[in-house]
């Protein structure tokens, strides 16, 4: 993409990783109403798809200073015990809205560090949620882990519970861009939590990078590059990193040294590049996959999906999320937990949802979620007459300058994401984004397209 048109269309913008985005939520979502569209989604839903459940484990022993996630940081195991009860006793909640017995097609444990509980903390936490539980024979069980304290036995333990794919926070390689950020975990570290999972059987193993970090150049993204084709894993999300110090006072230690957006621009062209060279194949915002990855075929049928934990095979419609901060959509509803981990516990064990605010969706939501995660998940959206006919006139003017510079293709109703216009699908979808252009939010709340 050219230089000028980076500049032109990188906006703040939302993830996307729902519609509408969290911070145009009505927020008039109560328990009462929240216990009956779970039921609802449950009941059309649940027996043909399925429940997907993410976990969020949301304690770290150390700062990484990049991270924009819901963590605490500690080294107290005493928090341990009392979070898993609460995990526990807020599944044991939802159970008593499933009008029979809950058939789960996935489990994520997110953070935070989820390794930061040992084997038999996850084994008992895992075992207890999967009781009086089935599983579908397409079930996902997969976590994300720390290469610096992923250990042989956690990998043994979460194998013979049924998790077959790891996702590796890497970042870098780069050493000076590591300490920047303070996350250090040699190569050797990193082979060795990867060649410990496919010994034990995982089949898909996930390499999370980022460009844009501090310190980071061509020379040392292409090092980084070469070590993970010496490892070669079966995905890597390659994500553009969110600069928000405003919400995330630690990324203000090295604004200094940050890229440039045209720098940025070059780093994320360049990693891309490379791994096109190494076989892997664009799926979506910031994800590769090998060619025989379950992501690329789903692709190339049109069946890929994308929720709250990132793009996916499943085609369930119920996400219920555990936990402190966690996101949950059953379809007709998105609501999320309190982020504060003593509130969300007193909460839970007082017999409440635990849920900080949510978002009753309208049909005009759910048409324009379906055009963004086509677009997406697909590249490509038919637009429904009535989206059109609400889109402001700085939308429609931004979208017919998008096609004048190449970025996307318009045929009556439909619209196609160009090659080009890949590297800006956020800013894409904001012209779809009929809440935003509403009622706009502080723009300091997203970090920039590219």
């Amino acid at each position: 993409m050219p230089a000028e048109l980076v500049k032109k269309y990188s906006r703040q913008a939302p993830r996307y990783t729902s519609y509408p985005t969290v911070p145009s939520w009505e927020n008039k979502l109560d328990s009462a109403d929240w216990s009956t569209l779970v039921k609802k989604a449950f009941t059309d839903f649940g027996d043909d798809e399925g429940i997907a459940i993410y976990i969020h484990l949301p304690f770290c022993e150390n700062l990484c200073t990049y991270c924009g996630c819901n963590k605490r940081i500690t080294k107290n195991n005493k928090v341990k015990v009392p979070y898993i009860q609460a995990l526990l006793a807020e599944w044991e909640k939802y159970k008593m809205l499933f009008a029979g017995k809950p058939k789960i097609s996935g489990i994520h444990l997110g953070g935070g560090t989820p390794t930061f509980f040992e084997s038999f903390y996850l084994d008992y936490l895992i075992n207890s949620l999967l009781k009086n539980a089935e599983i579908t024979p397409n079930a996902e069980f997969s976590f994300e882990g720390h290469p610096n304290n992923t250990s042989f036995e956690h990998l043994k333990t979460l194998h013979a519970l049924g998790f077959t794919r790891v996702s590796y926070g890497i970042q870098d390689f780069d050493l000076k861009v590591q300490t920047s950020i303070h996350r250090i975990q040699p190569f050797k570290n990193v082979k060795y939590a990867t060649d410990s999972a496919r010994i034990l059987g995982f089949t898909s193993i996930n390499f999370d990078l980022i460009y844009g970090l501090p310190h980071q150049t061509l020379k040392s993204l292409e090092d980084t590059f070469r070590k993970v084709q010496e490892l070669r894993p079966d995905r890597v999300a390659f994500y553009s990193y969110a600069h928000l110090p405003s919400a995330f006072p630690a990324q203000k230690s090295f604004e200094k040294f940050l890229p440039s957006e045209t720098e940025k621009s070059e780093l994320y062209e360049f990693g891309k590049g490379l791994l096109m060279d190494m076989g892997y194949l664009a799926i979506g915002m910031d994800h590769f996959a090998l060619p025989n990855d379950p992501l690329t075929l789903a692709k190339s049928k049109g069946s890929l999906h994308r929720n709250f934990m990132g793009y996916t095979t499943l085609p369930s419609k119920i996400l219920i999320g555990l936990g402190a901060s966690s996101i949950s959509d059953v379809y007709y509803a998105y609501a999320q937990n309190d982020k504060n981990i003593e509130r969300y516990q007193s909460l839970v064990l007082l017999d409440y949802f635990p849920i900080h605010k949510g978002h009753i969706q309208t049909r005009e939501d759910r048409l324009v979620r379906e055009v963004i995660l086509d677009l997406i998940c697909r590249n490509q959206a038919k637009i429904p007459v009535e989206i059109v006919a609400k889109l402001s006139e700085n939308q429609r003017s931004t979208l017919d300058e998008m096609a004048l510079d190449g970025l996307i293709l318009r045929d009556k109703d439909k619209i196609t994401v160009t090659e080009t216009g890949r590297k800006v699908i956020r800013t894409i979808c904001l012209q779809f984004d009929l809440r935003l252009a509403a009622v706009p939010v502080p723009k300091k709340l997203f970090s920039n397209t590219v």
